[in-house]
């Protein structure tokens, strides 16, 4: 399983975020950090670094770090 990491940024923006949509893009990580690439969409091209975990109202960008097996989120998005 990959550790989740946050930029200070985007973690003021999720905490910010109304409870239930919060809930989804906690959810959303969680299945990203049981699987990197499975549970995300490429954000650009794919190169399997650079993903988005996706969820109704918000997504957040991640950095995928194979090696150390780590997943940090860089931005959180909320579309409602």
């Amino acid at each position: 399983m990959f550790r989740l990491k946050y930029d200070p940024a985007a973690e003021a923006v999720h905490d910010a975020l109304p409870a239930h949509i919060s809930e989804q893009l906690t959810l959303a990580l969680h299945a990203a950090c049981h699987d990197p690439i499975g549970a995300t969409v490429p954000y650009g091209e794919d190169d399997k670094i650079m993903r988005m975990a996706v969820c109704d109202d918000a997504f957040a960008v991640l950095l995928i770090g194979h090696v150390l097996q780590t997943i940090t989120v860089l931005q959180v998005t909320y579309l409602g």
